[in-house]
């Protein structure tokens, strides 16, 4: 497993557009590698969608984005043009890059034990160095998050709660419940 710090293994894997990848592919670039367990399941899907979604601002930071699992090439091109995806996912079928990073390990699901993919992503530097580590992610707004420190934002947490739905009176700003109130109040008398 590697930590922050550590220099990331390099891999040779074989790419949805049929090319061999490898992490020296991307001298002088952050690479953004992410792991996933299968294609075309609900969570894998919002996240690739939302990495594809924030691509162009990836490559405007310097970077880009690589997705893996242990999913075969074929099924790679299937997911992608199923749903448009603009990542480059890459099949790594013998785990030597899920093992490498720590990506592959005993995980619960559904309250069991089993040995799969841990969702987990890895912010590269251009000097090879491993700068964040994201351990057993949950998908939504962490496509933002990684973006963030990409950018060089400050340290990434959770994605702020979205509001709740309200009923139509409760969401009239206060201010505006305020002024209602005042007008339905005789005026003061001057003094």
């Amino acid at each position: 497993m590697v930590n922050a710090g550590d220099r990331a293994p390099d891999f040779s894997l074989e790419s949805d557009k049929g090319e061999t990848v490898s992490l020296g592919s991307f001298e002088g670039k952050t690479v953004v590698l992410y792991f996933y367990p299968k294609d075309d399941t609900p969570g894998c899907t919002r996240e690739a969608q939302a990495f594809s979604a924030a691509l162009s601002a990836f490559v405007d930071a310097g970077a880009v984005v690589l997705g893996v699992s242990r999913d075969s090439v074929e099924r790679h091109r299937k997911f992608r043009d199923k749903y448009g995806l603009k990542v480059t996912l890459l099949s790594d079928p013998d785990l030597v890059a899920h093992e490498a990073y720590g990506a592959y390990g005993e995980k619960s699901m559904y309250g069991k034990k089993v040995m799969g993919t841990i969702r987990s992503t890895f912010i590269i530097g251009p000097d090879r160095t491993l700068e964040h580590a994201f351990r057993s992610v949950k998908v939504d707004g962490h496509a933002d998050a990684v973006l963030a420190l990409v950018r060089g934002g400050g340290a990434a947490g959770p994605p702020a709660p979205a509001p709740r739905a309200t009923t139509r009176s409760a969401a009239k700003p206060a201010a505006t419940k305020t002024a209602v109130k005042a007008r339905q109040r005789p005026a003061a008398k001057p003094r």
